[in-house]
């Protein structure tokens, strides 16, 4: 099973790839980093993207189960699966990873907006989220 490292590395594969972290949303620490951050820091854009990830997670409005809509429901896991935030320049795509402590990492992959293939980033994220072992 694939540590932080070598799932960034994975990550940085994708077409498009510009920069890949592992941030934990409840500190704002990237625990891993690759390629570029869009500020020229990682450390600020872990921190920034760890506001918009807590954000998502802890409001009411994305807690809703699938009971609420008419499902099944189902209360395991982080509350949202990723988040995607389009820029003029590029897409950042934020995945949410299930750990078997608190949840509360997430995958940060920023594509280039012209080469990166957001649907096909989003299906990777996914899988690399499912494979990655913390600890």
């Amino acid at each position: 099973m694939p540590g932080i490292d070598e799932c960034l590395t994975e990550a940085m594969t994708l077409p498009g790839a510009r920069g890949a972290s592992l941030v934990d949303w409840t500190s704002g620490l990237a625990l891993g980093t690759a390629g570029d951050s869009p500020v020229g820091d990682h450390e600020t854009t872990a921190a920034e993207t760890a506001e918009l990830a807590r954000s998502a997670a802890e409001f009411d409005t994305f807690l809703a189960t699938d009971e609420d809509a008419g499902g099944a429901g189902d209360d395991e896991g982080p509350p949202v699966e990723d988040l995607i935030v389009t820029t003029r320049a590029g897409y950042h795509v934020l995945r949410f990873v299930e750990t078997s402590f608190d949840s509360s990492v997430f995958l940060h992959l920023w594509l280039d907006r012209d080469t990166g293939n957001l649907a096909l980033a989003r299906m990777r994220l996914r899988d690399i989220a499912e494979k990655l072992v913390l600890g």
